[in-house]
């Protein structure tokens, strides 16, 4: 039998745009991996899809990474677009947070581009 890991986070990159895909429970135990995909990608990336559609459980110090990252991509002017699970947008909802990270976020399109050159 294939164990399945509980956590996990993928990076991909299309097209300037680079998609953080996260797998598990996002918890005081697996923000920090999450942190610090974040961080390392936005040193390099103009906009960043944070697809959360397979997290099956955050907490308050995963709701921190995400007002962490939303608040540094509008202070330095990129795109972040985070596609929620379920799960978590009921998080999101129920913490009054969803005015702030769920804002056209559905839609990855709609990001800014990041700053001109």
């Amino acid at each position: 039998m294939t164990k399945v890991p509980l956590f996990n986070v993928e990076i991909s990159s299309e097209n300037g745009m680079v998609r953080i895909a996260v797998s598990g429970e996002l918890d005081l135990a697996t923000a920090p991996q999450l942190e610090a995909a974040l961080q390392q990608q936005s040193e390099v990336a103009a906009r960043i899809v944070l697809d959360l559609t397979r997290v099956s459980f955050i907490d308050s110090t995963g709701l921190r990474v995400l007002l962490q990252a939303h608040d540094a991509a509008q202070a330095h002017g990129r795109g972040l677009a985070i596609l929620p699970s379920e799960i978590v947008t009921r998080v999101i909802r129920l913490t009054g947070l969803d005015q702030r990270l769920l804002d056209d976020t559905d839609d990855p399109s709609r990001m800014p581009s990041g700053p001109s050159s």
